[in-house]
């Protein structure tokens, strides 16, 4: 017969400890969402992201090192004012390099315009410049006569098509989510500061919050004395 009150008891202790919880999904604190909003227009108005920079400066590594690989190539055939004059001005598709430094060119200007100009947030430019860098390069190390000049017939071939595929990788797989990540933040923050002020309609500040004046209780207690002494003694 005392287990129906235990059981009883023991189901209004579970819906009393549900209810904090309850409590603490709808307890909104205001102040923190307005904070918290702030610090996203705050990055809005930095006008770009810190992991959208970071894929810059790796476009701008990817044209750099392809340009000091390219140079060590011109040193090493016999200096670059005789190799530059005969692999520019006297192109030899088959044995010129010139080309693969073009090709880091052309990906550093798409880049670095569609991604850090433009802003855009779809994944079609970096399609597009791997493409065409995947294309060439398989292209001329079928065609050309590459592997016949020693270490760089292999060197920048590969390493531009590395880098190439590592900033596709990057920007789908780290720059595009984190930044759609961080967008929907901003709008259920946004939202719950909107829900929060539906929520809590009259929260007061601190100079908001008064007490009744000290005369008023002061003036009770002097009228209870006058009565008291006012009673006739028997």
């Amino acid at each position: 017969m005392n287990r129906v009150p235990g059981d009883a008891e023991n189901a209004h202790s579970s819906s009393v400890e549900s209810c904090p919880s309850l409590r603490d999904v709808h307890s909104i604190n205001p102040t923190q969402l307005l904070a918290r909003i702030e610090s996203y227009e705050g990055r809005e108005k930095k006008g770009i992201s810190d992991v959208r920079r970071t894929f810059c400066l790796f476009v701008t590594f990817d044209l750099l090192f392809i340009t000091l690989l390219w140079i060590i190539e011109l040193n090493v055939k016999g200096g670059i004012e005789t190799t530059l004059e005969k692999e520019v001005l006297h192109y030899d598709y088959s044995s010129s390099y010139f080309d693969i430094f073009l090709l880091a060119v052309f990906r550093f200007k798409v880049l670095i315009l569609a991604y850090a100009m433009c802003r855009l947030r779809h994944w079609w430019a970096i399609a597009f410049t791997t493409a065409v860098t995947s294309a060439f390069l398989l292209a001329k190390v079928i065609i050309s006569q590459l592997f016949s000049q020693g270490a760089f017939g292999y060197v920048l071939p590969i390493i531009s098509f590395i880098l190439a595929w590592i900033e596709t990788w990057f920007l789908d797989f780290k720059v595009l989510p984190q930044e759609a990540e961080e967008e929907n933040r901003f709008l259920l923050a946004q939202d719950a500061s909107e829900r929060a002020a539906l929520l809590h309609p009259g929260v007061l500040s601190d100079g908001q919050f008064y007490s009744p004046p000290e005369s008023v209780a002061g003036s009770d207690e002097d009228s209870e004395e006058k009565q008291d002494s006012e009673k006739p003694i028997v």
